[in-house]
C-alpha cells in the first residue's frame, strides 16, 4: 500500500519508500505507477484503464514526495512546469564526512553503462548538473544536508556529492563505506512545490524520511519541525 498523502481530481501525492521502482523496468518488480493506478481504480471504483501520467521520478533506493497527474492536461502542465523550473523539490540526505556550510555544485555529467561520471564541458553527451547544498546538523562522520536541484539529472545528487568526498550513506555505487539499511540510501525527498494545474494555486507538501534512518536525525528533526 502506498502512502497517500494528496488526492484531487488532477493529482495524487504520494510517499515513495526506499526500494520501490517509480516506473515498471525489465525487473518486473513492483513500481509506484502500476500501485498507484490500482489505488485509483479500487477507490474511485473506476472501470477499464486507469490513467496516470509520470511528470518525475525518484531513484529506487531514494524516498520521498512524488505527484502524479490524473489527467492528461495536468500532466502536460506540470511537465511544464518541471521544464520551466516552476516546481521546487527540495532533499534531505545524510553525506559522509564534512561538506562546507553551504556550498553550489556545478558539473557536466555523462552517463556511460549504467554509471554516471563528472566530465569536462567539452565532452560530447556531457549534459549541465547543478544544485545548491545547505549542513543543517553534523554528527560524527556524517552531516545531514538540504539540497536544493537547479537541474534534474539522473543520480545528479549522488554524483555529485561522490565526486567532492562526500558520498550519501548507503551508496555504494558512488563509494559510501557506511550502511544504511543494506539495500537503500540516504536520500529523501522531503519537500515538493508546484502550482495546482487547474486552480493555479500554490501548493506544498512535506514528508518525514524513513525510520531506516539514524534515530538521532529523526529526533532532532522531529523536534525541529
Amino acid at each position: 500500500m502506498l502512502p497517500i498523502i494528496y488526492v484531487d481530481n488532477h493529482l495524487l501525492v504520494i510517499e515513495k519508500p526506499a526500494g520501490l521502482l517509480s516506473q515498471a523496468d525489465r525487473t518486473g518488480d513492483t513500481d509506484v505507477l502500476t500501485m498507484a493506478k490500482a489505488w485509483v481504480k479500487r477507490e474511485f471504483n473506476k472501470p477499464g484503464d486507469v490513467y496516470l501520467g509520470l511528470v518525475h521520478r525518484l531513484d529506487r533506493p531514494a524516498s520521498g514526495l512524488m505527484v502524479l497527474a490524473r489527467t492528461s492536461k495536468a500532466a502536460a502542465r506540470l511537465s511544464e512546469q518541471f521544464k520551466n523550473k516552476r516546481i521546487t523539490k527540495r532533499y534531505l540526505a545524510l553525506v559522509e564526512g564534512n561538506p562546507p556550510d553551504k556550498e553550489h555544485f556545478e558539473d557536466w555529467l555523462l552517463k556511460s553503462y549504467e554509471k554516471i561520471s563528472v566530465v569536462k564541458p567539452d565532452r560530447k553527451g556531457a549534459r549541465k548538473a547543478e544544485l545548491d547544498l545547505k549542513v543543517v546538523k553534523r554528527y560524527r562522520g556524517y552531516s545531514l544536508v538540504e539540497i536544493d536541484l537547479a537541474t534534474g539529472r539522473a543520480h545528479q545528487i549522488r554524483v555529485q556529492c561522490s565526486s567532492r568526498g562526500y558520498p550519501l550513506i548507503g551508496d555504494f555505487r558512488y563509494g559510501s563505506r557506511t550502511e544504511l539499511d543494506g539495500r537503500n540510501l540516504a536520500l529523501h525527498a522531503a519537500r515538493l512545490q508546484l502550482e495546482h494545474p487547474t486552480k493555479k494555486e500554490p501548493m506544498t507538501w512535506r514528508s518525514r524520511p524513513p525510520n531506516t534512518w539514524p534515530t538521532e536525525v529523526l529526533s532532532w528533526l522531529d523536534r525541529r519541525s
